[in-house]
């Protein structure tokens, strides 16, 4: 779901005119799953960019304001939903604890970093969502430790039907501040595609385990 459409776009522009999204259709790069991808995104780029930062900061902020008003803890999706996490928790002045990928392997073998406590009311910041196991696998991570999740809040979205049919398996609400159709349209706007491209766009978000440029 997305939180608002002119908010979206202006978070696609700006993806893209500080090149956190680069659009590659005829030249795509190749993901750690060895999907072929004519999109990267690599939103920890905000971070260097005090404008762009402070407006996706606080729109992220904005929706916990109007939607999940009774939270009381953010949670940050390791890596490059800590950031983004620690500006909201900063702004709301609520708690913030980070979730790692896995168990630590040595210490007090923690995956959840920082204080809480049972039936806390959490929301979670991630930076990206593609097919939703990464985020997923943090949020069960989080209850299994008996603290409530009230929703997953992304910069951006891929906008898979697989995350969508994941997100709903596990009734899990997700609100996004931009995804990929909203960016297509954008990047077309400002004449950082072409219209030709868009076919070949379109087709890599419908099926992009086996998505192939050359067909």
């Amino acid at each position: 779901m997305i939180f608002d459409i002119d908010i979206a776009k202006q978070v696609a522009k700006s993806l893209l005119q500080i090149k956190a999204i680069i659009l590659q259709p005829n030249n795509p790069f190749v993901w750690a799953s060895g999907w072929l991808s004519p999109i990267y995104c690599d939103n920890r780029k905000i971070l260097s960019f005090p404008k762009e930062r402070t407006f996706i900061r606080q729109n992220l902020v904005n929706i916990i304001r109007k939607q999940y008003q009774n939270s009381n803890i953010v949670a940050g999706v390791a890596t490059g939903g800590i950031p983004h996490g620690i500006l909201v928790a900063e702004e709301l002045g609520l708690p913030f604890i980070y979730v790692r990928s896995s168990v630590k392997e040595h210490g007090k073998q923690n995956q959840i970093e920082g204080h809480y406590n049972e039936r806390d009311s959490v929301i979670m910041i991630e930076d990206l969502i593609s097919t939703g196991k990464s985020s997923l696998d943090a949020r069960r991570a989080i209850q299994d430790a008996k603290l409530d999740v009230k929703a997953i809040i992304s910069i951006f979205n891929y906008g898979f039907k697989k995350a969508e049919k994941n997100f709903k398996k596990e009734t899990c609400e997700y609100v996004s501040l931009c995804n990929y159709k909203i960016l297509l349209e954008e990047a077309l706007k400002i004449n950082y595609i072409n219209k030709k491209d868009i076919p070949l766009l379109e087709s890599w978000s419908k099926a992009p385990e086996k998505w192939n440029p050359n067909g």
